[in-house]
């Protein structure tokens, strides 16, 4: 019996690297709206 894991790796590193780009963005906005520096 086979096992196969059917992943799709260009799609979930796009999905990581948005990831990062929302928390990076995320932060900044906080920075922003506290009035710290970016």
């Amino acid at each position: 019996m086979a096992l196969y894991v059917n992943t799709n790796v260009t799609s979930l590193n796009s999905a990581n690297k948005l990831n990062n780009a929302t928390k990076s963005l995320d932060t900044t906005y906080k920075r922003l709206s506290s009035g710290l520096r970016i």
